[in-house]
């Protein structure tokens, strides 16, 4: 599993005269992510150029430098630091020496790879969902386990045949909570995958 960031982050670094600030920060989606490259772009900058992953999903941008030189060796730097949801902003001052293709590739991809080595880490746990259903009866007993096991509790509703919850918990503990669940109430806990 990646890794996310534990804090926001960010760093410095000047090419000739040219100066690259990094700003990182951890994103629940891919909105979260836009509006902070909206949050920390600067409007007098010559380019603020970024990159985010969340999962599958990822976008970048150059903002004006040349195609590929920036937005791609940022989210780069992203995957080869081992990172998961969250987004990078590199912010450009331009220094008045022409850094070329090359350059600027290693700039951005530099400045981002070095926040973000330098940032405190936060793993990513696998989460799994599941809808149990239980009777009456049972119910205590299945609090009283979930609430054992840290689980959140995401919904919950009653029929004529007992509860349905639909909760969530990390993937590692739910062979031991479906195992409990089924000691505890005598196998008459119900379950499904999300």
């Amino acid at each position: 599993m990646p890794d996310t960031l534990a804090t926001p982050a960010s760093h410095l670094l000047e090419v000739k005269h040219s100066r690259f600030l990094a700003h990182a920060a951890p994103i629940g989606n891919a909105a979260d992510a836009l509006a902070f490259v909206a949050s920390v772009s600067v409007a007098d900058a010559t380019h603020n150029c970024w990159a985010y992953r969340h999962g599958g999903e990822y976008r970048s941008s150059d903002d004006g430098e040349p195609a590929g030189t920036a937005g791609r060796p940022i989210l780069a730097a992203i995957d080869g630091q081992g990172y998961d949801r969250i987004v990078v902003v590199v912010t450009r001052w331009f220094g008045g020496i022409k850094l070329g293709a090359g350059g600027l590739v290693r700039a951005y991809g530099g400045a981002a790879a070095e926040c973000l080595r330098l940032a405190p880490r936060l793993p990513l746990i696998a989460m799994k969902r599941l809808h149990l259903a239980c009777p009456f009866d049972a119910l205590g007993s299945v609090h009283t386990l979930l609430a054992a096991h840290a689980v959140d509790k995401l919904g919950e509703s009653f029929d004529e045949h007992g509860a349905r919850l639909h909760v969530e918990l990390p993937a590692e503990r739910v062979d031991d909570l479906k195992t409990r669940l089924r000691d505890a109430t005598r196998d008459r806990v119900r379950w499904s995958d999300e």
